[in-house]
């Protein structure tokens, strides 16, 4: 998941034991004796620590004092970085924490630090722990103001509920960390947070918070210290152990027919020669996902769907390869049996590697009014390279390239991009060009395309308001087979703006408008899509979020253009302090993609969130999409994903999920006379065309989950997966129930050993 903070903040220095105040550098003591991460602040180290006062409500107050006092601690040792909060609360029974799964706290009180660890603006590691010691550890980037959780460091917190409030405590090792390799004093900057969810989310800060200001971490605190820290030897090797078991039929009755026991050892190695280079390698890697991805609604879309990758050894580093256009999408390298990664930062440069031999090669072949993806039986070796300069503050050039080839396949990308950020103005730009070559039995009409691409992106702003202005052109023979660039022979331009109103102390906290206008052309310059959107957004009580809208468009499609009007909506609130929900609403003009034909489309997708005693949560998604069109319902859609968790304590957890969908269409909608056929029949004399759809399919999937973790990368997982459908390998329908088809069991260990150096 990827969350975003609205607020900046500039932490405030001072020396040992006393709340720093927002002037020069903060001097960062060392101490002799290290801590007990328990929570308790009765350490030594804690009295010589510098300390920090998160004073400042800058959410949804515009820098107004907190109404409640929380004291940072930080210091060090000779090998780690030790953090400490005191977060006082006039109603402890209030405090709101919950025994969760790694990176899940952000509905809980929490507190941390962001931790700019080069000081150049542009990449600060995050550090959170709710009160009862949960983790949560993100990469926030500078240039998009994302902040990333897949990363995950390898560091120890404690937490505790007490008479006046919750204390906190973190040690990270220096060895989870990357910065400058040097011989003298470094000079760091961070911030310090508390976030206090309660009738709001309210955020607190060490620092003066200005809206509308566009550099988080331009405004960090600086500190000085750090001089002669160790890393050890920085080396974790990894061993990896995965067992399945699969059952598997075709039809109602049958026997169950078991495959073959899989039984696949790996090996991952991490090793950082340097505190600002890293050099990962894995052989025969488990790259099995524990848990299933979110389910989606592949209906009336003409474009491939999206699932963000889950997989540890891709998630390290990821953001060294982040560029305007997404180029890299690791999940394109589906089944690799050897991989190197290497990643680094010297000076005001940033470089990444990745090389991997793949077991299968995934295309995702685009076009300009749909996409898809295709698989070559057949292996292939992939290479990404990634290369940025920092120059000042202000400026970022970067280039990328990546190249996968095979027996007779080859796919080469090469391009460059800048980001140039200044007072109330940012401009990002990217050029690409590409070259393939496709074996002939994939029938492509042109075995050797090749093109460029160019995306210009810029955005001015201040406090209340925001306008932006984007361009983009992608070449018909443009291919990014490692990315994740579903469109192509096309060329948009979009102008858009926002405007916000504060009304501080209010129920209603802000109320915004935004709109934006597009156009897209083909490369031949035919209309593809003509759009005007307008939105009314609001903040209020209860942690409400809401907003309402219409779209008006006239979209291209199977050589007509179509008109299409519809609203849409969106809301969430906090109805009980452990229960939240939310819903999401699309009505009007819909177009039927397999018909081309207009209707009335209805889409709904409620959901929840609910947490009960300490450490049991239940997640439920519902989507359904409807369309009403000649007089009956072409289609009835429906999704549902539940997911049921008990976490036993901070390291074991128990998971059930259960994902199901259903889709009816009126088959009779799908029959059209010769002169009303969408396509050209494939006998022009024939009095009718039909378009062959099914009248009904469902299916269910189930997953029980067991897992053990120590940390992140030591952690043991069991677990029994149950799959069922109405629709037949050999494609009848079974129209009475449900075919179990699918079963299996699964056991994954890894254990992340640490030599000592």
């Amino acid at each position: 998941m990827r969350m975003r903070f609205s607020t900046l903040a500039f932490a405030l220095g001072l020396a040992a034991g006393h709340p720093a105040h927002a002037a020069d550098a903060t001097q960062v003591p060392r101490v002799d004796a290290d801590i007990v991460v328990d929570g308790v602040l009765d350490d030594a180290a804690w009295s010589q620590a510098a300390a920090f006062e998160v004073a400042f409500e800058t959410q949804p107050g515009d820098n107004v004092a907190a109404p409640v006092r929380t004291i940072a601690r930080m210091a060090y040792t000779d090998d780690a970085l030790l953090l400490s909060f005191d977060a006082q609360d006039p109603d402890p029974s209030r405090i709101r924490a919950f025994l969760r799964d790694r990176d899940a706290l952000y509905a809980d009180d929490f507190v941390g630090i962001m931790l700019d660890t080069f000081d150049d603006q542009r990449r600060a590691y995050e550090f959170f722990v709710n009160p009862l010691g949960v983790q949560a550890d993100l990469i926030r980037d500078e240039a998009t103001g994302n902040e990333d959780d897949s990363w995950d460091g390898l560091w120890a917190s404690a937490g505790r509920i007490t008479g006046t409030g919750y204390q906190v405590e973190m040690r990270i090792p220096f060895a989870t960390l990357r910065f400058r390799d040097t011989e003298g004093a470094r000079r760091w900057s961070a911030t310090f947070l508390r976030i206090r969810p309660r009738d709001f989310r309210y955020s607190y800060f060490s620092h003066r918070v200005e809206r509308g200001n566009r550099c988080l971490q331009c405004l960090f605190h600086k500190l000085d210290g750090f001089q002669g820290v160790r890393q050890g030897l920085n080396l974790e090797i990894t061993p990896t152990l995965t067992a399945a078991v699969a059952e598997s039929r075709s039809r109602a009755g049958q026997a169950w027919t078991r495959g073959e026991t899989q039984i696949e050892p790996g090996l991952d190695v991490a090793w950082a020669p340097t505190p600002n280079l890293t050099l990962n390698a894995t052989i025969n890697p488990d790259f099995s996902q524990v848990e299933s991805d979110e389910a989606q609604l592949d209906l009336n879309t003409s474009f491939a769907l999206f699932f963000p990758e889950k997989r540890p050894f891709f998630l390290e580093g990821a953001d060294y390869f982040n560029t305007p256009m997404q180029v890299l999408y690791t999940r394109q390298i589906a089944d690799p049996d050897v991989g190197v990664r290497l990643t680094g930062r010297s000076g005001s440069q940033a470089y990444g590697l990745i090389a991997a031999r793949d077991a299968t090669t995934q295309l995702l072949v685009p076009g300009t009014l749909g996409s898809s993806f295709r698989t070559l039986d057949q292996d292939a070796d992939a290479f990404v390279g990634r290369y940025r300069l920092n120059v000042g503050t202000s400026l970022t050039l970067g280039a990328i390239g990546t190249l996968r080839q095979g027996e007779d396949y080859r796919n080469a990308l090469a391009g460059v991009d800048a980001r140039w950020q200044k007072g109330i103005h940012t401009l990002r730009a990217q050029w690409l060009e590409t070259e393939s070559d496709y074996p002939a039995a994939l029938g492509f009409a042109d075995a050797s395309p090749s093109g460029g691409a160019l995306f210009a992106h810029y955005n001015v702003g201040k406090r209340n308001w925001s306008a932006n202005l984007q361009h983009r052109r992608v070449d018909p023979g443009f291919r990014a087979d490692l990315g994740f660039i579903s469109q192509v022979g096309t060329q948009l331009s979009l102008l858009g703006g926002s405007y916000t109103w504060f009304r501080d102390g209010g129920s209603v906290s802000r109320i915004g408008v935004s709109g934006d206008f597009d156009i897209t052309h083909d490369h031949d310059g035919r209309l593809l899509e003509r759009e005007v959107e307008g939105y009314v957004n609001l903040t209020a009580s209860r942690q409400t979020h809401a907003n309402a809208g219409g779209v008006t468009r006239v979209r291209y499609w199977n050589g007509r253009l179509f008109d299409e009007t519809f609203g849409t909506a969106y809301a969430e609130t906090q109805v009980l302090p452990g229960l939240k929900a939310g819903t999401s609403l699309r009505h009007g003009d819909l177009l039927d993609l397999t018909a081309s034909r207009l209707g009335t489309g209805t889409t709904w997708s409620p959901w929840l969130r609910l947490d009960v005693g300490r450490g049991i949560n239940f997640n439920l998604s519902h989507s359904r999409q409807r369309l009403e069109r000649d007089g009956g319902t072409a289609f009835d859609a429906k999704v549902l994903d539940a997911r049921l968790s008990w976490q036993l304590d901070p390291r074991q957890r128990l998971r059930l999920s259960v994902q199901a969908s259903e889709v009816a269409r009126d088959q009779a909608l799908y029959r059209f006379a010769r002169a009303d056929c969408p396509f050209t029949p494939a006998d022009p004399a024939a009095p009718t065309c039909e378009i062959r759809v099914n009248a009904l399919a469902r299916d269910i999937a189930a997953q029980l989950l067991y897992s053990y973790k120590v940390n992140p990368r030591t952690a043991f997982y069991a677990g029994y997966s149950h799959g069922a459908f109405d629709v037949d390998r050999e494609g009848d329908l079974q129209r009475d129930s449900l075919v179990d088809a699918d079963r299996g069991l699964f056991v994954k260990l890894s254990y992340a050993w640490q030599p000592r150096g």
